[in-house]
């Protein structure tokens, strides 16, 4: 693949979008989705295998958690301040597993001086984000076999992505081929194996991490550890309960499975103590790094040589 300077970042408009599969063209972005000769194209789109995930459980967890949920907005939050590891005071961004776009509406408006990238596995809430937020270039491929070029951005945003693939070394090996020197990658997982329980199988999880697994995983593809921290620390025994309790349904019918995990989210999308406990919990966490949590937290970076 080819390689971009890492002297050369440039904008969007200088990116070397690569070719899609059915094209011999060079895609180019306009400012407002990109070009193939005379074609308009919202999104350019890769050959992308069988997904973990899938546009209706997209909307079953919109449906259900909605876009303000106290331990999403959490997650975003932490995703920001690792993002401020970045090399660079205006970084081109990832991000993998983007979704619907919660979190890159709210990192463009936070990180104004960044350029985003936006890219899923599925098709189908690209297609809608790209309807409502055509400035934006949307990508839409397997991370297994990323089609970006070598040194070619300056960070990746993974929030809950790879528990979904099933070879999570291989898609981190892409993430670091793509950083350039110095580039970071943030990345959250659900902690815990002890913790699968039917709210995971539901949403067709591989796997929970411990943080010595993470961990591993990370340093084995090259990375080294810029940080390392877990969210829902405070909350974390009564999320234990409720997780071995759930065990229960895990033979159940998909209709029953789906309706436990429901109530379990929507009974706490709306809790104010929910919210202040995560809110003292981030306060905290910028001079602590908690040792256990509901999700593991990392800030790798790719080293300089």
């Amino acid at each position: 693949m080819t390689t971009v300077s890492t002297a050369a970042h440039g904008s969007l408009f200088d990116f070397p979008w690569p070719k899609i599969p059915e094209s011999t063209l060079a895609p180019v972005w306009t400012g407002h989705g990109f070009k193939l000769g005379e074609r308009d194209c919202a999104l350019l789109s890769y050959a992308a295998a069988e997904s973990n995930w899938t546009d209706e459980l997209t909307s079953f967890h919109e449906d259900t958690a909605g876009s303000n949920h106290p331990i999403d907005r959490a997650s975003r939050e932490m995703a920001l301040s690792g993002l401020a590891l970045a090399p660079t005071n205006a970084p081109l961004i990832l991000e993998i597993g983007c979704s619907s776009g919660f979190m890159l509406k709210l990192a463009r408006q936070r990180l104004p001086g960044a350029s985003w990238i936006g890219s899923d596995y599925v098709r189908g809430p690209l297609e809608k984000l790209a309807a409502e937020v055509p400035e934006l270039p949307l990508l839409h491929f397997d991370l297994r076999a990323c089609p970006l070029p070598d040194e070619s951005v300056d960070a990746v945003l993974l929030l809950n992505v790879l528990e979904h693939i099933d070879d999570d070394a291989q898609a981190l090996r892409q993430v670091h081929r793509i950083l350039r020197p110095g580039g970071v990658a943030v990345i959250e997982v659900p902690a815990g194996p002890e913790l699968y329980d039917v709210y995971d199988q539901l949403l067709m999880h591989y796997r929970r991490y411990t943080s010595r697994g993470l961990r591993e995983v990370l340093v084995t593809t090259g990375f080294d550890i810029a940080r390392f921290s877990h969210l829902g620390t405070f909350i974390y025994p009564p999320f234990y309960l409720v997780k071995q309790w759930n065990k229960r349904y895990l033979s159940r019918a998909k209709a029953t499975q789906r309706q436990i995990v429901a109530e379990n989210i929507r009974s706490t999308r709306s809790s104010p103590f929910l919210a202040a406990l995560l809110g003292i919990e981030l306060k905290l966490g910028r001079i602590i790094n908690w040792p256990f949590g509901i999700r593991c937290v990392a800030v790798a970076r790719k080293p300089y040589a």
